[in-house]
C-alpha cells in the first residue's frame, strides 16, 4: 500500500518520501504495471535514413511471423530430394506446386497450391544446431556466443533485441502495443526461455507484449484487459483518483520529463483498459464458423487467426509461437517439431496438417481481405533436420541447411532461392543468414539496414548488419 508518510529517506515538501514517488509507479491501475508496458518510445528514439530501393521498400504495413519453432525438416517441406536414397528422402513423395517446376512435400497439398504467392529461400544457414542458441540467432540476427549452446538464457552477452522488440521501438503503439507474442514464449524443457525474444539491450520498453493464451477456448491472459479477481472497477477507479491528486501536487519532481512520462503512460494505461475496440481485437467469437473452421481448431491455428485480427487492429508485427502438447500418449515428440523419434508419423499425423491447413488459410484469408499485398509472412524455424534418420527413426538438429518461405508484404511470389546438394545437407548456391533476413524484412516495413535504435543510455544499436535479399523482392 502506499503511505503518505514515510519515517526514513529524503522527504518532499508535501511529506512524501522520494521512494515514495517510485513506488507510485508500481500501483498503476489495480497493480496492473502498464506504464512500463506502455512507455514504447519515450526515452529513446530512432534515426531512418531515406531510400530509392525500389516499390518494395516499405509496402508491409504489418508483420506476422509464423514461427514453427522446433525445427521444420527441409527434406519433407520445401526441399525433398525425391531421387535420393529412402534413408535421406524420407517415406513420403512429392506433390507439383503453382509454381512451374517447383514441387513440395507430399503432405503439404493445400499450400502448394499457394507458391505462386510465396518466395522459398532453400539455404539458409545458422551453423548452429541447437535450439535456444540457433532460435537466438533466427530471432535477432546476431550468432550466439558462443555457438551451438543448448539451454542457454538471455544473460550477457547475447541480449540482441528481436526483431519483434526493434519493431516495437520503430513503431508507435497504436492503442494496443505494435509488437506482440502469442499464444506464449517459446522454452526448452523445464520451461526455459530461449534468448532473443525480448528487447535485451534496447530496454524493457521495448519488449513485445507476450500474450499467454488458448484462443482455441476463448481463453486470454491479456495484460491491462482484465482485472485481478481481488479489485473492483470501483476500486481502480478510487486509485485513478488518487493518482489524479498526487499529480495535482506542487513538488520539485513535477516539471521532470520522468514524471511527465509517468502521467502520460498511467493514462494510456486507463484508456487502454476500458477500450472496447481493444477488446474487441481479441473476440473471435466475432469470426464466422467458417473462418474458423478453415483455420482449424489447434491452439497454434487459433492464434493465427488471432494475429490476423491484431493486424487489423493495427498491431505492427505479431509473432506466432507453434506450442507443443504436453500429452506424450497423444502425439509423439509432444506434439512439437523437434522429432527426434517416429518422425514421419509426427509429420503425417499432426504437425504438417495443421501447418497446411493453418498456412494456406491465412494466406487466402489475407489475400481475399486485400490485406496481403501489404502484409508479410514469415514462414520460419530455428534450423532444420539431419538428411540421415537416427536409429529412433527420427531426424535429428541441422543447422548448416535449411528452408523458410515468406509471403505477401513486398514479396515476389513464384520464387525459389538458393539451392543445395543432393542431400538437403549443404548449400550449393544462395546461401543465407538470418542478418539477411532480418534486413529484408525491416526492408519491407520500410527501414534499411543502418536503421538505428537508441539504448537507454542514448546509444545507437543498429537494427540489422545483413544484406538485403533482392532476389525475392516484388
Amino acid at each position: 500500500m502506499l503511505s503518505y508518510q514515510h519515517k526514513t529517506g529524503l522527504t518532499l515538501c508535501d511529506g512524501m518520501s522520494r521512494r515514495e514517488w517510485l513506488r507510485v509507479g508500481g500501483i498503476g491501475l489495480g497493480g496492473l504495471s502498464l506504464s512500463s508496458l506502455l512507455n514504447n518510445r519515450a526515452l529513446a528514439g530512432a534515426r531512418r535514413a531515406p531510400s530509392d530501393q525500389g516499390t518494395s521498400f516499405g509496402q508491409a504495413k504489418s508483420v506476422i511471423v509464423f514461427n514453427l519453432n522446433g525445427g521444420v525438416p527441409q527434406h519433407e517441406t520445401w526441399d525433398p530430394k525425391p531421387n535420393a536414397p529412402e534413408e535421406i528422402r524420407g517415406e513420403f513423395g512429392v506433390t507439383s506446386t503453382s509454381t512451374p517446376g517447383y514441387h513440395i512435400g507430399e503432405l503439404m497439398p493445400q499450400v502448394a497450391k499457394l507458391t505462386d504467392r510465396l518466395a522459398v529461400l532453400r539455404a539458409v544457414v545458422t551453423h548452429d544446431n541447437n535450439h535456444s542458441s540457433s532460435g537466438y540467432q533466427m530471432l535477432t540476427g546476431v550468432e550466439h556466443i558462443p555457438l551451438s549452446r543448448e539451454n542457454a538464457l538471455p544473460v550477457a552477452p547475447n541480449l540482441s533485441p528481436s526483431l519483434a522488440a526493434m519493431v516495437r521501438a520503430l513503431r508507435k503503439d497504436k492503442g494496443l502495443p505494435s509488437a506482440m507474442v502469442i499464444p506464449e514464449h517459446i522454452w526448452n524443457n523445464g520451461n526455459i526461455p530461449w534468448p532473443g525474444q525480448m528487447a535485451g539491450l534496447l530496454g524493457r520498453r521495448h519488449d513485445p507484449w507476450l500474450i499467454k493464451c488458448h484462443p482455441q477456448e476463448d481463453r486470454f491472459d491479456v495484460p491491462g484487459m482484465s482485472l485481478p479477481a481481488d479489485i473492483s472497477s470501483n476500486r481502480v477507479l478510487h486509485r485513478k483518483t488518487l493518482l489524479d491528486h498526487i499529480n495535482q501536487q506542487d513538488h520539485s519532481l513535477q516539471g521532470t520529463g520522468v514524471v511527465k512520462d509517468f502521467q502520460r503512460h498511467t493514462q494510456k494505461a486507463f484508456d487502454l483498459l476500458g477500450s472496447a475496440a481493444t477488446g474487441n481485437a481479441f473476440d473471435l467469437s466475432q469470426e464466422t464458423s467458417v473462418t474458423r473452421d478453415r483455420y482449424g481448431h489447434s491452439r497454434f491455428s487459433q492464434s493465427c487467426l488471432l494475429a490476423r485480427r491484431l493486424v487489423e487492429s493495427g498491431v505492427s508485427l505479431v509473432q506466432v509461437n507453434w506450442t507443443r502438447v504436453i500429452d506424450e500418449n497423444k502425439y509423439e515428440n509432444g506434439g512439437g517439431w523437434d522429432t527426434h523419434k517416429k518422425h514421419s508419423q509426427s509429420l503425417k499425423e499432426h504437425l504438417l496438417p495443421v501447418m497446411d491447413q493453418t498456412l494456406s488459410a491465412l494466406i487466402e484469408d489475407l489475400e481475399q481481405r486485400g490485406m496481403l499485398d501489404e502484409t508479410l509472412v514469415l514462414i520460419q524455424s530455428e534450423f532444420g533436420h539431419t538428411p540421415k534418420f537416427n536409429a529412433r527413426a527420427g531426424r535429428d538438429h541441422w543447422g548448416s541447411a535449411f528452408s523458410i518461405a515468406l509471403a505477401g508484404g513486398g514479396i515476389q511470389g513464384g520464387v525459389v532461392h538458393g539451392e543445395t546438394d543432393a542431400h538437403a545437407a549443404f548449400p550449393v548456391d544462395g546461401i543465407i543468414r538470418p542478418r539477411d533476413l532480418l534486413a529484408t524484412v525491416f526492408h519491407l516495413l520500410g527501414y534499411e539496414p543502418h536503421t538505428e535504435i537508441l539504448d537507454p543510455l542514448n546509444r545507437p544499436i543498429r537494427i540489422s548488419h545483413g544484406k538485403v535479399i533482392n532476389e525475392i523482392l516484388g
